[in-house]
C-alpha cells in the first residue's frame, strides 16, 4: 500500500474539517471519518508511517487525531 497516498487522503479529511471552529471538534472528526470509513489496514498502515516518520507531510490535525485517539483508530488483531 502506497503510504504517500495515505497521507495525501488522510490530509484532505483534515482540510474538510479544518473548517471546524472548535479545534477537538475537527480532530475527532479527523479521527471518526478514518475510523469509520478507512479500511483497517489503510488505518494500520498509517499508523506505521506515523510511528516510522512521525508527522511528517501530515496535517496538523491527522497528527493530533493519531496521538489523541489512536486506541480508536488501531484496527483490533
Amino acid at each position: 500500500m502506497n503510504t504517500d497516498k495515505l497521507v495525501t487522503m488522510a490530509n484532505q479529511i483534515a482540510t474538510y474539517f479544518a473548517s471546524e471552529p472548535d479545534r477537538a471538534a475537527a480532530v475527532a472528526g479527523t479521527a471518526g471519518h478514518l475510523k469509520k470509513f478507512w479500511d483497517p489496514r489503510m488505518r494500520r498502515e498509517l499508523l506505521h508511517r506515523f510511528d516510522e516518520r512521525g508527522g511528517e507531510g501530515m496535517h496538523e490535525l491527522v497528527v493530533a487525531a493519531l496521538r489523541e485517539q489512536r486506541a480508536e483508530l488501531e484496527p483490533s488483531v
